[in-house]
């Protein structure tokens, strides 16, 4: 994308957490229609700015002060940033629990009224794959990492209420160049979808607290994005061109959770710490 739409106008800065991640080096090309600044974060090696449209700052998410100075000027966040799979609960607690909550302090002291935070699937991950959901289904965390995106969901429901900061949260599912296996066939959102879905977070008024399933329009899905209406969203593409090669691969043993459970492999990993 090299333009936002003619009637949206880009944000003066726009804060992307987790910019080194795989997602986080997706989206540094692709925001830059969107914010005449962007400043990009991450604990991790980042390149360096490309021009005086970018800012480059080393930041850990557990570190509240490093955190607050972080935000100090921006006009929206997109919240990327943390551990993204699972890991034992102390390696979780401090980038994504720690993390979510100075985001949101952060932005609160800082007047920052928009947030985009990145959830997951995996905030519902123990549901079979038989079962259709939406936006008020009850959380079935598969793990750490989904109960923190799970407590991040929670951080912001309590922010919009108490201090007005609107949030969308992105149940994001398995965003990649395409489908890796059956299970992603479902969960597959394109990076082309994902940033339109990111302009409606953006740009969308009065979303209060809206919680919205990343997917392309794949031809089975199991979440139904029906109360995330008002987002304006329509996914563009699907799973469904990748089908050959996904079910090229051998099938699944009937017991495998990646057969099983919307939230895969995740729902099995672990425990931890038991040696």
């Amino acid at each position: 994308m090299s333009s936002t739409s003619p009637e949206l106008r880009p944000f003066d800065r726009i804060l992307l957490t987790g910019a080194a991640g795989g997602l986080g080096k997706v989206l540094r090309e692709r925001l830059r229609p969107y914010a005449n600044i962007l400043r990009l974060s991450d604990i991790g090696e980042m390149a360096p700015a490309a021009g005086p449209h970018e800012e480059v700052v080393h930041c850990d998410l557990a570190d509240k002060a490093e955190v607050q100075r972080l935000v100090e000027g921006v006009d929206a966040i997109l919240h990327f940033g943390g551990v993204s799979v699972e890991r034992p609960f102390e390696e979780i607690l401090g980038a994504n629990i720690c993390g979510v909550f100075h985001i949101y302090e952060a932005a609160r002291r800082h007047g920052v009224k928009r947030v985009v935070f990145a959830s997951s699937n995996h905030v519902i991950g123990f549901y079979q794959q038989d079962e259709r959901l939406d936006a008020r289904s009850a959380r079935r965390p598969d793990g750490y990492y989904g109960l923190s995106k799970s407590y991040g969901e929670d951080m912001a429901s309590f922010y919009f209420d108490r201090y007005g900061i609107e949030t969308v949260s992105i149940r994001i599912g398995s965003s990649f160049p395409e489908p890796a296996n059956r299970r992603m066939m479902s969960t597959w959102l394109s990076y082309d979808d994902l940033t339109q879905l990111i302009e409606r977070c953006l740009y969308t008024a009065n979303v209060g607290h809206t919680v919205v399933y990343g997917m392309s329009d794949n031809r089975d899905v199991w979440w139904d994005n029906h109360l995330a209406a008002h987002l304006g969203f329509q996914a563009r593409d699907s799973s469904e061109v990748f089908r050959d090669k996904v079910e090229a691969q051998p099938l699944p043993a009937a017991d495998d959770p990646a057969r099983i459970y919307q939230g895969g492999a995740f729902v099995a990993a672990g425990p931890f710490g038991d040696d």
